[in-house]
């Protein structure tokens, strides 16, 4: 069966609900859409494959001048975006004409939605729809049964549906995922990954764990069960095994480790794999990047980062700038004048105990050096930053700033919705 296509996904309830207008692109509706998603980042359409229709709320071309707004569509149409979906009527009070005429120009697709409706919820039925259609369409195919179950049903628990037990079980069983006794499970989010082969590698480096794995356009979305005789922490055994099976570049959030029994936990460490590889890619580290190999990170590792973007980053954007400013703004006065590396320094020791031997290997730098970068913090803050009663704001607000910085320029990712 044909893809889904662009006029299908604006045919469907929540679409309709939301009271499409067509801008731009009318020759274009009969385009496949491969996948739907929401983002409100404006920057790095490279991050797209293809095919997919981009929903954004336009916090981010309210201030944007009219060369960004167009540089915009113009990276999106480069790299074959089914289209736009721009809600307006809140953020941004009507459609900005260099969009549209940009869109026109390019015969991308441009709608404006003026009826707000839950970007979750156009999601999930356009998703539901694309995988179905791809499902009934692959059955001619010779190709396992249990690939097309995986995806749709990682896609499920991924995406918060409402499921239950038995079918959740029925259907990791018709898939061929059976978490053993005492198996913990961790979901597990890849991006610049080639298929599921890093997946597969990482299974046999584990001992053979049980997996549910699919490819999906902009990222690849497993889940692992990591049998009970595996030791120690099933998070650093996991983040362990994908350092060695991930091609470099590649960049790979692993949740947090549950038990095998309850959907919903299966659903919580899938939807954490995936919100921290969102952050992942759009905030910076706070160390030196390692100069070959994958980057594999953990929920936990960005455990403060979710807390700090949750409900979205533009809602949490003038608190978070605000308690930098507050807590750091002497630091960052400093850094404007002169050519140091001062907040990370302050957040790299924090995190990593206060232990001067640490800081100064991960930053590269001497001791000596390192003494007179914390010398020159405490001068300007005018405080001692071990003070255990300081150390929780300082990291706080070090992360912060981070967050503020990396997203402030914001990029799209090639992800579906991150919850």
């Amino acid at each position: 069966m044909p893809a889904l296509t662009l006029r299908e996904v604006l045919a469907l309830d929540p679409v309709r609900a939301a009271r499409p207008e067509l801008l731009a692109g009318e020759g274009a509706l009969d385009r496949p859409v491969r996948w739907v998603h929401s983002s409100e980042v404006y920057e790095g359409a490279n991050f797209l494959d293809g095919g997919e229709l981009l929903l954004t709320n336009g916090f981010g071309l309210t201030d944007a001048g009219d060369e960004v707004r167009r540089r915009y569509v113009r990276e999106l149409a480069a790299r074959g975006a089914a289209g736009l979906a721009v809600e307006v009527g809140r953020a941004l009070p009507g459609m900005p004409p260099e969009v549209t005429d940009e869109a026109c120009r390019l015969g991308l697709p441009l709608l404006a939605l003026h009826r707000v409706v839950p970007f979750v919820r156009i999601a999930e039925a356009a998703n539901r729809a694309i995988v179905a259609r791809g499902l009934s369409g692959r059955r001619t195919v010779v190709r396992p049964w249990g690939d097309d179950h995986a995806a749709a049903l990682l896609a499920d628990l991924a995406d918060g549906q409402a499921l239950n037990q038995p079918e959740v079980e029925a259907r990791a069983a018709l898939a061929g995922f059976h978490p053993g006794p005492g198996a913990r499970l961790l979901g597990v989010s890849l991006h610049g990954s080639r298929g599921v082969g890093a997946v597969d590698r990482a299974v046999r480096a584990l001992g053979g764990a049980g997996v549910l794995r699919a490819a999906f356009p902009g990222d690849v979305l497993a889940l692992l069960a990591v049998p009970a005789a595996v030791p120690g922490d099933p998070v650093r055994a996991v983040q362990e095994a994908f350092r060695g099976a991930a091609e470099p570049g590649a960049t790979v959030a692993v949740g947090h480790a549950v038990g095998p029994g309850g959907w919903l936990h299966w659903s919580e460490t899938l939807r954490a794999a995936r919100t921290t590889l969102e952050l992942a890619l759009t905030v910076p580290s706070a160390e030196p990047a390692v100069p070959e190999g994958p980057l594999v990170t953990s929920a936990r590792a960005l455990a403060l980062e979710r807390e700090l973007t949750r409900g979205g980053v533009a809602a949490n954007r003038e608190r978070l700038a605000a308690l930098v400013q507050h807590t750091l703004g002497a630091l960052l006065a400093w850094e404007a004048a002169h050519s140091s590396d001062l907040v990370r320094t302050l957040e790299v020791h924090l995190r990593h105990g206060c232990s001067p031997t640490r800081t100064a290997a991960l930053l590269h730098i001497g001791r000596q050096s390192l003494y007179q970068r914390l010398e020159r913090i405490e001068s300007l803050l005018g405080l001692e930053i071990d003070d255990p009663d300081l150390l929780g704001e300082l990291l706080t607000a070090a992360c912060a700033h981070r967050v503020v910085r990396g997203t402030g320029a914001t990029r799209v990712r090639g992800l579906r919705t991150v919850a």
